[in-house]
């Protein structure tokens, strides 16, 4: 199908919690295709729906090689949160700490509606947190220490895209 463009932050779809996948139809297998298709673009580890539009809660990644989407998933996470760098496609150029636990796993099913599980370490942790909080209309941003994420709005509002 289509990479399709990212929305940005100020986009309200970005701050929506997101409805079940539901029933698994063309429209569905269609999303897929083009969650994956933007994943596939060069520095991205994962889209949400919402990012490109759509409030459903379905993801794709892209870590370490492997490529994969994931509906209606339920997150799970082990560890002490710790600070880890983290960017997002929706607010472009900005870079912070972000608190993530260093192991999550995700359950949820495949187009086939079968049950799939994804779980890791690093950067796949990272990115299953970050895609989850997406489908619940969170940012990154939200995650940031109230210090950090006043100095992160401020740079939101210098930025020449926003």
């Amino acid at each position: 199908m289509t990479a399709r463009p990212i929305r940005v932050f100020g986009d309200p779809v970005l701050k929506t919690v997101c409805d079940p996948v539901g029933v698994i139809d063309d429209g569905i297998r269609s999303l897929v295709r083009d969650l994956v298709d933007s994943v596939e673009l060069p520095g991205r580890a994962g889209v949400a729906a919402p990012q490109i539009g759509v409030a459903v809660r379905a993801f794709s990644y892209n870590v370490d090689g492997e490529v994969g989407y994931i509906l209606d998933p339920v997150l799970e996470v082990s560890g002490e949160p710790v600070p880890t760098g983290e960017g997002c496609l929706s607010v472009p150029g900005l870079w912070h700490d972000t608190p993530r636990h260093p192991w999550a796993r995700v359950t949820g099913r495949d187009l086939s509606g079968e049950q799939i599980v994804i779980e890791g370490e690093g950067l796949l942790a990272q990115a299953l947190q970050h895609e989850c909080d997406h489908l619940d209309g969170m940012l990154y941003l939200d995650r940031l220490p109230k210090d950090v994420r006043r100095q992160a709005m401020r740079e939101v509002r210098e930025s020449d895209w926003f």
